[in-house]
């Protein structure tokens, strides 16, 4: 039986297609844009070609009437951007508040919510609504002397609960804490449900004595192996550009233009 040269070439348009699945998206954290309104991210983010946002808590209210959120989604339509997840979300022992992450995030289509609670208490609870939504969380790590800081308590969280609670991994933070972020990455296997893309540098410390965010690829977050790593495992989530500095978030755009060009050269055709 002879294969016609059309057939060929649609397995190679198949597999051409399904490779570029298989990339990671590219975010904006709009806690980088902490100091504008949520008309302003979005339209700065459009006008960055970047179409997935994580809203932190000062550009989506969970608790706001639902007519105030179908407008912000309305608005987000307009400017062909999506609100893929919400936080670094305050979470509590209260369920009926713990909720509202829930009808929030369904009410924007969002397939996970960022959250990092406090109380490891409320995991029980929490792991309830994951199930009752089939909505994934994930638990986002900040630096040393945090409560999920060390990945171990982070893995241990992990073993206990519905594998659709995963993790945040914020790759500035890791590296903060003492760990590399490949080895993290590796060690999580398929719980990494999002990434938050930003970066350290452990020569300097600010103000309040936390290593020196910086222009992301400067500074000591092991980016390389770690891309290396997204690529050999079909990662296919959101790396969300972040920065906690003020200077930066002064006026972001030239941080998240660098951002955009770097993760642009190493995943080609990703969006």
């Amino acid at each position: 039986m002879k294969i016609s040269s059309r057939f060929f070439a649609f397995i190679a348009a198949l597999l051409f297609v399904t490779s570029a699945w298989a990339h990671p998206q590219l975010g904006l954290q709009t806690w980088t844009c902490r100091h504008m309104s949520f008309e302003e991210v979005v339209q700065f983010a459009a006008k960055q070609g970047v179409t997935q946002l994580e809203l932190f808590k000062g550009h989506i209210n969970p608790a706001a009437p639902r007519e105030e959120n179908l407008k912000k989604l309305a608005y987000l339509k307009k400017h062909g951007v999506t609100a893929y997840s919400i936080g670094v979300s305050g979470t509590s022992m209260d369920k009926e508040k713990n909720r509202q992450l829930f009808e929030c995030a369904k009410l924007f289509g969002m397939k996970v919510i960022v959250i990092e609670p406090k109380d490891q208490a409320q995991w029980d609870m929490l792991e309830e609504l994951v199930q009752e939504y089939d909505i994934k969380l994930a638990v986002h790590n900040h630096g040393t002397g945090t409560v999920y800081g060390n990945p171990a308590t982070v893995k241990h969280v992990l073993a206990e609960r519905d594998e659709r609670i995963g993790v945040c991994m914020d790759i500035g933070w890791v590296t903060a804490a003492g760990f590399d972020a490949n080895e993290v990455f590796i060690n999580y296997g398929d719980r990494v449900f999002d990434m938050h893309m930003k970066d350290k540098r452990l020569d300097g410390e600010d103000a309040k004595g936390r290593p020196l965010d910086t222009h992301i690829g400067l500074g000591n977050s092991n980016y390389l192996q770690l891309f290396e790593s997204i690529r050999e495992s079909d990662w296919s989530g959101v790396m969300a550009i972040e920065t906690d500095s003020p200077d930066f978030q002064n006026d972001p755009t030239e941080f998240v233009a660098r951002a955009k060009v770097f993760f642009e050269k190493h995943f080609p055709g990703s969006h």
